[in-house]
C-alpha cells in the first residue's frame, strides 16, 4: 500500500522495522510517531544530524526510548569490506599504525560512511583529539552514479537545497586515538580520486600495520600481509543490495534478542558525529579539540560566515 501520511501507515500496518529516508531536518519528528505507535526497530539514513542542536536533540531521544535505532552505514556488511574488517581483527597487520579514509562528497553526504570505516577498522580505538580543515560554502553540480544511472545533482554544502545536507564542500582532519594510533580523513574535493567519473564513487579506506596493508574502495580491494599480495575489483552496486540486506537481517536479529546489539547502534554511531561537529569547531577555532566534545550551537551559520 502507499500513504501520504506515514502516521497513518504506522497505525495501520504496525510495522516492526522501519527505514527512515527523509531529510535530516525531519527525521525526529518521525522518531517520535515510531515511538509513539509501538514500532520496535528504525534504520535511519545517514548523516544523524546536521548540528550541534539536532545532534543533542537525537541523541537524548534515542537514549531514552524504548525504539531501537541504527544508522544506514550499510558498507560495513558489504562482502568485500567485511572480509578485509575480519583479516584486521584477527590481527593478520599486526600492530595496526594508521588508517586513511576518505570520499568524494561533503561531510554530511558521505563523511559518517568514512568515518564509521575508520571505527570498524579500529573498533577498540577510543578517538582523543582532532584537528580539522574546512573550506567551501557553495554549491556544486555533479553527476553521481545512481545504480548505474547517473543524473546531474546540485551539492548544495552549505547552502539550502531540497537534501538538507549542510557542510563544508571541503574537509580534512587527523584524528588522535588513545592507543597511539592516527587516522586521516579526506572529504570532498581534496579526497583522492579512486572511483569512477560520478562524484559518489570515491570513498575508501586504508589500514596500515607492521606487517602490511588492507585497502577497501568502492570498486577495489588489495591485502598485502608479509610481502604476498592479492586483490580485486567489484562491482559497488553488486555488494550494496548484499549489504543492505544483511544491515537489515542484524536489526532482526536484535528485535528479537536485546544482547544482538546492531554494530551500527545509535550509541555508537553518534560517537562518529560528534568528531564531525568536532571537526568544524576545529576548522572555525583554528585548534585541536578534545573528544567527545560538547558541541556549539549554530555551527552551520557561523560556517556560513566564515567560509562565504
Amino acid at each position: 500500500s502507499l500513504y501520504k501520511d506515514y502516521r497513518e501507515m504506522f497505525a495501520r500496518e504496525k510495522p516492526d522495522l522501519v527505514h527512515l529516508n527523509t531529510p535530516p531536518n525531519i527525521r525526529l519528528e518521525v522518531l517520535e510517531a515510531a515511538e509513539s505507535a509501538g514500532v520496535s526497530a528504525v534504520i535511519m539514513e545517514k548523516p544523524l544530524a546536521i548540528q550541534g542542536e539536532d545532534y543533542l536533540a537525537i541523541k537524548e531521544f534515542c537514549q531514552g526510548s524504548k525504539v531501537k535505532v541504527a544508522i544506514n552505514h550499510q558498507l560495513h556488511f558489504h562482502p568485500r569490506r567485511f572480509e578485509l574488517q575480519k583479516i584486521v581483527e584477527d590481527g593478520n597487520l599486526g600492530e595496526m599504525r594508521f588508517i586513511t579514509a576518505g570520499c568524494g562528497m561533503n561531510l554530511a553526504f558521505q563523511g559518517t560512511h568514512t568515518l564509521q570505516a575508520i571505527g570498524a577498522f579500529h573498533p577498540k580505538g577510543k578517538p582523543q583529539r582532532v584537528f580539522g580543515q574546512i573550506s567551501g560554502a557553495g554549491s556544486e553540480t555533479h553527476r553521481v552514479d545512481v545504480c548505474g544511472t547517473f543524473p546531474t545533482m546540485v551539492v548544495g554544502n552549505l547552502e539550502d537545497t531540497p537534501q538538507k545536507h549542510f557542510a563544508p564542500g571541503c574537509a580534512q582532519a587527523i584524528i588522535d586515538f588513545d592507543d597511539g594510533v592516527q587516522a586521516l580523513l579526506q572529504s570532498g574535493e581534496i579526497a583522492p580520486k579512486v572511483g569512477r567519473e560520478a562524484i559518489n564513487t570515491h570513498k575508501y579506506v586504508t589500514v596500515y600495520g607492521s606487517k602490511g596493508h588492507v585497502r577497501w574502495t568502492m570498486w577495489s580491494w588489495e591485502v598485502l600481509v608479509d610481502g604476498k599480495s592479492q586483490g580485486g575489483t567489484h562491482e559497488y552496486w553488486d555488494e550494496d543490495i548484499l549489504g543492505q540486506a544483511r544491515m537489515t537481517e542484524a536489526m532482526l536479529d536484535w528485535i528479537g534478542d536485546d544482547r544482538a546489539v546492531h554494530p551500527l547502534c545509535f550509541d555508537r554511531a553518534h560517537l562518529d558525529f560528534n568528531i564531525i561537529l568536532a571537526i568544524y569547531m576545529s576548522g572555525l577555532q583554528n585548534r585541536m579539540v578534545d573528544l567527545p566534545v560538547e558541541p556549539e550551537l549554530n555551527l552551520i551559520n557561523k560556517m556560513r560566515a566564515a567560509l562565504s
